[in-house]
């Protein structure tokens, strides 16, 4: 699988938290005891440890993650999957976001989660595999994760669903209640509300592949997680609540960057690691 840089680094970690936390910088630098130059050092890419630190535990980031992701000492192992998974990641405007595919290898029958910016390539692993795909499940409505939607939906027939709570303007969409279950052949499917980052924000927990899996969309990224500034706090609680109560061996597929894993993100993600 292709290399995929990580969604965000350690300056839009700190953003994401004083925006959530509505946390001023003269504020900060006040909580944390450092100086106002110092913590301007930091935010424009000069990651001074101790300053970094004592941020960290104001902001209740993990330090050491926070650290890590400074200096770019972390990127995630991949499990491989043997079949019945394929990522996507396509550019939309200066960012490329990620759409995902699961099928049962015996029935043939198959999901997709999200479009991307371009659902030519997904498209045309159906045809390869000979897919028959029943679903096109969002995990959120923002434009770079629908931008092909019409013609995924067109070319497959697949029933687009969504949550209830960010319903779809797509003509027929369906939507779902959390804890909602569906099944491919012998993968089962899980709707787990992980809301803050947008109001239906909805990661979908599917068993029966090589590993544990979770599609996440912008809950969270790989030492990150998708920004909210009206609602960080339920965001991060849903996260907790919802994600990081999965398995450990759960993979988790992210809506921007590389895939990780539930046991890795617990070690480096500055939002989860303490």
């Amino acid at each position: 699988m292709a290399h995929i840089p990580l969604e965000d680094n350690y300056t839009d970690v700190i953003g994401k938290a004083q925006r959530g936390l509505k946390v001023t910088d003269a504020q900060l630098a006040q909580r944390a005891e450092v100086s106002l130059a110092d913590l301007a050092a930091v935010k424009g890419g000069a990651p001074i440890d101790a300053v970094l630190r004592r941020i960290a535990r104001h902001l209740s980031l993990g330090p050491d993650a926070l650290e890590a992701l400074a200096h770019r000492k972390w990127y995630p192992q991949i499990p491989d999957f043997s079949r019945g998974f394929a990522m996507f990641n396509t550019p939309y405007g200066d960012i490329t976001v990620n759409s995902y595919l699961v099928w049962d290898p015996r029935t043939r029958v198959g999901a997709a989660f999200d479009t991307g910016a371009s659902s030519e390539d997904m498209i045309d692993l159906v045809k390869a595999e000979r897919l028959k795909l029943a679903y096109i499940f969002l995990t959120h409505t923002h434009e770079d994760h629908v931008a092909d939607l019409a013609r995924l939906a067109q070319a497959t027939g697949a029933e687009v669903w969504a949550s209830e709570r960010e319903p779809s303007d797509f003509p027929g969409a369906k939507t779902f209640k959390e804890n909602a279950h569906f099944h491919l052949g012998a993968l089962a499917i899980k709707t787990l509300l992980t809301w803050g980052h947008s109001p239906g924000m909805t990661s979908f927990y599917i068993t029966g592949l090589s590993w544990p899996l979770a599609i996440v969309g912008d809950a969270v990224f790989a030492s990150s997680m998708g920004g909210s500034a009206e609602h960080f706090v339920d965001q991060r609680r849903n996260n907790a609540q919802k994600i990081f109560s999965l398995p450990r061996d759960t993979v988790l597929a992210c809506g921007h960057g590389p895939l990780t894993t539930l046991s890795q993100e617990r070690q480096n993600n500055p939002f989860i690691a303490r």
